[in-house]
């Protein structure tokens, strides 16, 4: 990983870290990935939401890591990947990243899951590689109009002010800690969910050189992430839409999904939010352990 990169200061029990070097001939295209391996049995591959990194799922990993190996990825420009100047962060380019991961390891009979945007990921990656991919489990999928804007008045003020044209930049690059605290926990039922180690790592990522370019390009790519829902229907494999009763997407936007998925399974859980994987890990390591 390149010496610039910062450091993950919270530590999972029983994960290592590894790295996926750029492709040959992809080196202004793509960064190096940085990803977290643990346990052992069928591949299982978590991608994150938004705004966060593969330590998104520390109460999940070990739940899982008896009955998968387990790797979970900061998706491109994220977390601990590095960060590419002038590289997309639209839904094809971070699909790329999730695509890269499966490839380059070569992994197949792949359980992926998602949250968030990673959920957007997982079925469209399904999608493209439907040879490698298993099973999905999507949750809470980000493919709705407004986004995290839907988490209180505080997120609608703050990613409009990154969006607008001019001070957007700027206004990326400022994030204070009481800001970024009260927008995620308007994705939980549960506040006491996010800890405040968490938050302090999240930060740190938002202070990395070149961050608050890509998280506005982030927050920029929601539009490609709705349009990915045209590819739902090519997903081979079984998939289970899991939704937080609290979630910010709305019924419709629910029953829009399940359309467009009939065989899927279905399931909400009750008192949660947007990010299950904090506040109920429980429930996800239930789903998949039974599966496995």
């Amino acid at each position: 990983m390149p010496i610039h990169e910062s450091r993950p200061t919270i530590r999972i029990p029983g994960t290592t870290s590894h790295t996926i070097a750029p492709r040959a001939g992809h080196h202004r295209h793509e960064g190096t990935l940085r990803y977290l391996k643990a346990g052992a049995g069928a591949p299982l591959v978590l991608l994150h939401t938004v705004r966060t990194q593969a330590e998104h799922y520390r109460l999940l990993i070990p739940l899982l890591a008896d009955h998968y190996t387990v790797y979970a990825l900061d998706l491109p420009g994220m977390g601990h990947s590095e960060i590419v100047p002038g590289a997309s962060y639209d839904e094809p380019a971070m699909r790329t990243g999730v695509e890269r991961l499966l490839t380059e390891l070569d992994l197949h009979d792949v359980t992926l899951v998602g949250e968030s945007i990673g959920a957007v990921l997982a079925l469209t990656t399904a999608a493209d590689l439907p040879e490698r991919v298993r099973r999905v489990v999507a949750v809470n999928t980000y493919d709705f109009r407004d986004g995290i804007a839907r988490s209180g008045l505080l997120a609608r003020v703050v990613v409009g002010g990154v969006l607008a044209p001019g001070v957007g930049p700027v206004i990326a690059g400022v994030e204070p800690k009481p800001a970024l605290r009260r927008i995620l926990r308007g994705g939980l039922v549960d506040k006491s969910a996010l800890r405040a180690d968490y938050v302090d790592e999240l930060l740190r990522v938002g202070r990395r050189p070149g961050y608050p370019t890509v998280a506005r390009a982030v927050y920029q790519s929601l539009p490609s992430l709705i349009a990915a829902r045209s590819r739902y229907p090519e997903v081979k494999a079984p998939v289970h839409l899991v939704y937080g009763e609290k979630d910010w997407s709305r019924p419709s936007d629910r029953e829009a999904n399940r359309k467009l998925l009939p065989a899927a399974d279905f399931t909400q859980v009750p008192k949660a939010g947007h990010f299950i994987a904090l506040e109920r890990p429980d429930v996800l390591a239930d789903l998949l352990n039974t599966a496995a």
